[in-house]
């Protein structure tokens, strides 16, 4: 049993931002990844695709054709979430087609995502619907097609944006938002926001706030609350201007001003909860 918790578990992949994106904002999304040289060679000709969330949370599923779609968001009761998805990948590339993958609760010691992918950028795909999860036709079937609807309806719209790796424009029912997860570690991160912060350029522009920020999958996930009406291309320009002064910031090694210390801590204050 597995019982060690693993605070960044996307550590080490080329993406790790992307990922912690995927399993936290995004609602709907995929990804095709590519096996290592080992598990290519133990599985050739096997597609496998990364999906936000699989029907009824499923951890993973066979498609007619083969091809595994591996679920990111749900429920993991062991304390390495790389683990787990790792172990539902190979669970669903060693059922046949047509069969409900297994997967078990715990599966204790075994390779991770970093053991069994190759080493390489995510290309995210953002869904407007989960179509992708049915074989040609199936939707046809009126039960089918109910269900999918339901899932559909939950999708709020999301857009990824250019200006920033792992950065995400979105509409929920009420307030539009702005989100970025910051590849760097946790305290190099929240240093360069809070000179950013106490410089006055942690600001997307006029009639925008910066709502705070949380912290997902050992990163840091700054959120700009921004307005209803303006479409997701309106923040490219004016996050990519906070995206090159927070690069300039990071690196930093210079000790924090006090008006800096006094920053972070106003930064640790607006913590939030995502919802």
């Amino acid at each position: 049993m597995r019982d060690v918790f693993v605070a960044r578990p996307f550590e080490g992949l080329a993406s790790e931002a992307e990922w912690v994106a995927l399993r936290e904002l995004v609602p709907a999304a995929t990804a095709p990844l590519q096996l290592s040289e080992e598990y290519a060679q133990k599985y050739p000709d096997r597609s496998v695709t990364l999906a936000t969330v699989l029907p009824m949370a499923w951890p993973a599923m066979v498609r007619q054709d083969g091809g595994v779609l591996v679920g990111l968001q749900r429920q993991f009761q062991s304390g390495d979430v790389s683990r787990d998805i790792a172990a539902s990948l190979l669970s669903a590339l060693d059922t046949e087609v047509g069969q409900t993958v297994g997967v078990p609760a715990l599966p204790g010691p075994g390779p991770r995502l970093q053991d069994v992918l190759a080493d390489g950028a995510l290309d995210v795909s953002i869904r407007t619907g989960f179509d992708f999860w049915l074989a040609e036709g199936a939707a046809d079937d009126p039960n089918v097609a109910a269900s999918l609807e339901r899932a559909n309806d939950s999708i709020y719209p999301t857009e990824r944006l250019a200006a920033a790796p792992a950065a995400y424009w979105c509409q929920v029912p009420d307030k539009a938002h702005v989100r970025w997860v910051l590849a760097e570690d946790e305290d190099a991160a929240l240093a360069g926001l809070a000179r950013l912060s106490a410089s006055g350029a942690l600001t997307l522009g006029d009639g925008t706030r910066f709502a705070g920020m949380f912290r997902a999958h050992g990163l840091l996930v700054p959120v700009w609350d921004v307005p209803m009406d303006a479409p997701a291309a309106d923040w490219e320009q004016p996050l990519a201007a906070v995206r090159d002064a927070y690069r300039a910031e990071v690196g930093s090694d210079a000790p924090l001003t006090p008006e800096q210390r006094r920053a972070r801590e106003g930064l640790l204050g607006r913590q939030l909860t995502l919802r």
